[in-house]
């Protein structure tokens, strides 16, 4: 059975909730979809203390806040998986595991997924030490040793910003030479405070309820050995949760969707916000406002295609 509404909400991470919050206080019927946990990858961060007008405060409290302040000006939410989009006439329609909706406007904010390790303590610790954030959550870890994995321009980059806080950096690398610009390399090489780690990749987290170290493989060798650490910071890419929109919409070669200054797509009434966007500054404070800014313009385009008879 399909469901009409005025916006459709496509994530329910800081710019779904954003977006919704904006949508529902305009009067517009809104829904917002999410098929797993509210907050997206906020919702696995111990502290934010960098969002304004918060000093401190748990990732999924923030979320949870956030859902409440939405749904308390008439957002619903609905828990299901997004399959795809697909236009009908002047209407979008979105098909989901459970059921399809009909909606004048559509706002993805799916967010992305940041490519992870894929080794045994990772996923347990990841809140705990674990992180793919240092410019979030790098102050946690002031005074102490943090290990920092990969070789672009985000993980020389956010390794920098972790240097200002902690006594040392390892940065592990699994090839002999960085892939980052040259000078994001010489500003590292310079800073004494990182040590690298070449031709290394990790094969283990290790801890129990904090990070406590991590087991390094050498790979010409194969030789093995621990080393601790308090953090450990994983930048080996990321890839944007849009594969469900297959040619739908423009993006750039990674996946991310290409929008204007309003979030809008190349596609009326379609709109992106939020980390599944091309040039994203993947920050809470960001996301919030493409979402916000998503839906003032969402409510703009239905005013001037739907007009009230």
């Amino acid at each position: 059975m399909e469901q009409d509404y005025d916006v459709v909400i496509v994530g329910g991470g800081p710019a779904g909730l954003a977006a919704g919050l904006y949508a529902a206080r305009a009067r517009r019927r809104t829904v917002l979809l999410e098929k797993g946990v509210i907050g997206g990858q906020i919702s696995l961060t111990e502290r934010v203390e960098n969002y304004p007008g918060v000093e401190a405060i748990g990732g999924f409290d923030l979320a949870q806040n956030m859902l409440r302040q939405a749904e308390s000006c008439g957002l619903e939410t609905h828990y299901k998986a997004v399959l795809g989009l697909e236009r009908l006439d002047a209407l979008w329609q979105v098909r989901t595991n459970d059921g399809d909706y009909r909606a004048k406007a559509v706002i993805i904010t799916s967010g992305a997924d940041y490519n992870r390790l894929e080794v045994p303590g990772e996923e347990r610790l990841t809140g705990r030490g674990v992180s793919y954030c240092a410019t979030c959550d790098a102050p946690f870890f002031a005074g102490q040793e943090v290990a920092v994995v990969g070789g672009g321009d985000s993980a020389l980059d956010e390794g920098m910003f972790a240097a200002r806080h902690v006594a040392k950096v390892y940065l592990i690398h699994r090839r002999d030479e960085l892939r980052a610009s040259r000078i994001l390399q010489e500003r590292v090489l310079a800073d004494p405070k990182f040590e690298f780690v070449w031709n290394t990749v990790i094969t283990e987290v290790l801890g129990e309820e904090q990070v406590t170290g991590v087991r390094l493989r050498h790979l010409p060798t194969g030789e093995e050995r621990v080393l601790p650490v308090a953090g450990v910071f994983v930048f080996i890419g990321q890839h944007p949760n849009t594969a469900y929109l297959r040619s739908l919409v423009s993006t750039d070669e990674g996946g991310h969707i290409l929008v204007n200054e309003w979030m809008e797509t190349d596609e009326p009434g379609l709109f992106a916000a939020g980390d599944a966007r091309h040039n994203s500054a993947r920050q809470v404070a960001t996301s919030v406002g493409d979402g916000a800014t998503a839906a003032i313009a969402a409510e703009r385009y239905i005013s001037s295609r739907f007009p009230v008879e």
